[in-house]
C-alpha cells in the first residue's frame, strides 16, 4: 500500500531528524533524571500492545520512582491509588510516585522523546493511536463493552507517539471517547491528516493540557 510505504519512509526520516534536533534536550533530561532520583534513565514499564496485538517495550524517560508499576500493584499502601488508577482510565491525578523532574517532563511530553527509537524499530509510528497496556485494554472493555469493535480497528494500525486524542485533550478524555477517536483515525488516516496532527502537537505539548 502506497500510504504505508510513504508513511514508513517519513517516519524514519522524521525520527532521525528529531532525535538529532532534540539531542541537547535528551542529554539534559537524562542528567536531570539521574540527579533527581535513584533508578534508570528509561522507565521500566510493562509491555504495550502494538499492531495486530503484538507486545513491545515502549521507550520512555523515567518520570516516576524506581519500580513504580510494581509498587502500585503489590504495595498495600498504594491499594487505594491502584483502585483509582483503574477507575480513572489508567491515569492518576496527583500520583505520589511521580518525581519532581518527572512532573515537568510529563507536563510537556518530554518523557515521550525516546519513543522515536520505537519508530525506528518499526514498533510505532510518529502518528497513530495510543499504545495501551494489555490489562488496560481488558479492564476498560469490561467497563465499556460497546468499544470492542473500535478496539479491533485500532489494533489494525501501529500505535503512535502522537495522535488525535493526544492533541484533543489527552488524559481528560475517557477511554470510550479516546478509542472512538483512535478508531476514526485508523479509518481516515492519510499523509495529509498525519501532517495536520503533527502540526497541532507542539501546541498541545506547550499548553500541557490534559497532562498527568
Amino acid at each position: 500500500m502506497v500510504y504505508d510505504l510513504t508513511k514508513r519512509i517519513l517516519d524514519i526520516i522524521f525520527s532521525f531528524l528529531l532525535l538529532i534536533i532534540f539531542s541537547p534536550v535528551i542529554l539534559l533530561t537524562a542528567v536531570a533524571i539521574k540527579l533527581d532520583s535513584n533508578g534508570p534513565i528509561l522507565a521500566d514499564t510493562p509491555p504495550r500492545v502494538g499492531k495486530d496485538g503484538e507486545l513491545f517495550r515502549m521507550f520512555k524517560f523515567r518520570s516516576m520512582v524506581k519500580d513504580a508499576h510494581k509498587m502500585l500493584i503489590e504495595n498495600a499502601e498504594y491499594q487505594k491509588f491502584y483502585e483509582e488508577y483503574k477507575k480513572s482510565g489508567y491515569k492518576l491525578r496527583n500520583d505520589p510516585r511521580i518525581t519532581r523532574v518527572g512532573r515537568f517532563i510529563r507536563k510537556y511530553s518530554l518523557d515521550e522523546i525516546p519513543q522515536f527509537l520505537n519508530v525506528l524499530n518499526g514498533d510505532m509510528s510518529v502518528v497513530g493511536p495510543r499504545a495501551y497496556y494489555p490489562d488496560e485494554l481488558r479492564e476498560q472493555q469490561k467497563s465499556y463493552p460497546n468499544t470492542k469493535d473500535a478496539v479491533k480497528v485500532v489494533m489494525s494500525v501501529k500505535p503512535g507517539i502522537t495522535g488525535v486524542w493526544q492533541v484533543t485533550g489527552r488524559s481528560e478524555i475517557n477511554f470510550d471517547k479516546r478509542i472512538q477517536l483512535d478508531a476514526a483515525y485508523a479509518v481516515r488516516r492519510s499523509i495529509l491528516y498525519d501532517f495536520y496532527i503533527v502540526l497541532k502537537t507542539p501546541i498541545a505539548m506547550l499548553s500541557g493540557k490534559g497532562a498527568m
